[in-house]
């Protein structure tokens, strides 16, 4: 078979790939930002507040099948469900970075963006004992700030970005950060979601079509030694239709095996050490990759013909 990626991790005891189901914890956080008028948003509200129910019945999952997941959470999150969060914590499931308040990192000054870094982080460890070591951009909306932030920080990885299909290294004047990429096609939101608050309108699609897609990437994963991480929302696919396809699938993949089920931390720090020992080369990207416009936005040209941004 041909071999698409040339320099795949050699993942722990002979693993095929990494699989790590992952949960965005972002319950009513975004609403707030969102709408000044979200508090009397019932509907909306009780469609996010889904969490509570759905966070537990995703932690006796991962129980059952004897995996450990991850959960991106709000610092905010965090200190308003407190329950609901340590209901993960108690499991001995990851918790990760996801904002203060699912806050835009691109709407923040460097310093705006460090201080809800710092709140989050501080909530985090507040509630389990333990500083995050990696973290989830809301939105995916990483800024030019966000890797020397987390290297200061002391953050081991990043799951926000989607340039690579393997684990790939970030370097900022600031230090490294490992990033553990994913994929839109690996996000529940464009299967499931449907939201008028948050103009978001389209069909819903079935649980069966949607792990069509999920094991699609799974698959080429498998057969190339890759990395497979979900980008899911306990308040989407928590429901009971979703997760009971979820057990399907988390059994299918155990009974196939050499797959190695993992938190994204261990993931990271199994990457660090095999670029410690020699046994994995990544890719070293420099960030940020922009500090400005492109010169070509801003340079003189004949009047009549500058470029312009296209409308829409």
């Amino acid at each position: 078979m041909l071999e698409l990626l040339d320099n795949p991790v050699p993942w722990p005891n002979g693993a095929r790939c990494a699989a790590s189901i992952t949960f965005d914890m972002d319950t009513d956080s975004a609403l707030h930002l969102s709408h000044a008028d979200a508090y009397k948003r019932v509907a909306a509200l009780s469609w996010l507040r889904y969490d509570e129910v759905a966070v537990p019945r995703i932690v006796k999952l991962f129980n059952h099948y004897h995996i450990k997941g991850t959960f991106f959470v709000p610092g905010w999150c965090a200190e308003r469900y407190p329950a609901t969060v340590e209901t993960i914590v108690a499991s001995e499931h990851e918790l990760a970075y996801h904002g203060y308040l699912h806050e835009n990192p691109m709407d923040q000054t460097r310093e705006g963006e460090r201080y809800w870094l710092e709140r989050s982080i501080e909530a985090i460890e507040r509630l389990s004992g333990k500083r995050p070591a990696g973290g989830r951009a809301p939105y995916y909306n990483y800024s030019p700030h966000s890797t020397g932030l987390l290297a200061q920080a002391g953050f081991v990885y990043d799951s926000s970005l989607m340039a690579d299909s393997q684990p790939y290294v970030m370097r900022a004047p600031e230090g490294e950060v490992i990033e553990l990429p994913t994929d839109w096609a690996m996000d529940d939101w464009p299967q499931y979601a449907h939201s008028p608050d948050f103009r978001y309108l389209m069909p819903t699609r079935a649980p069966d079509k949607a792990m069509e897609i999920f094991m699609a990437e799974f698959e080429a994963a498998y057969e190339c030694g890759g990395l497979w991480v979900t980008v899911w929302h306990p308040f989407v696919t928590g429901r009971l239709a979703r997760l009971a396809e979820v057990a399907k699938m988390i059994e299918a993949m155990q009974n196939r095996g050499g797959v190695w089920f993992a938190t994204m931390e261990e993931i990271a720090l199994h990457v660090q050490r095999c670029i410690a020992d020699g046994s994995y080369t990544p890719r070293v990207v420099s960030m940020p990759y922009y500090e400005e416009p492109i010169p070509e936005l801003t340079e003189g040209f004949p009047a009549g013909l500058e470029l312009r941004k296209p409308s829409g």
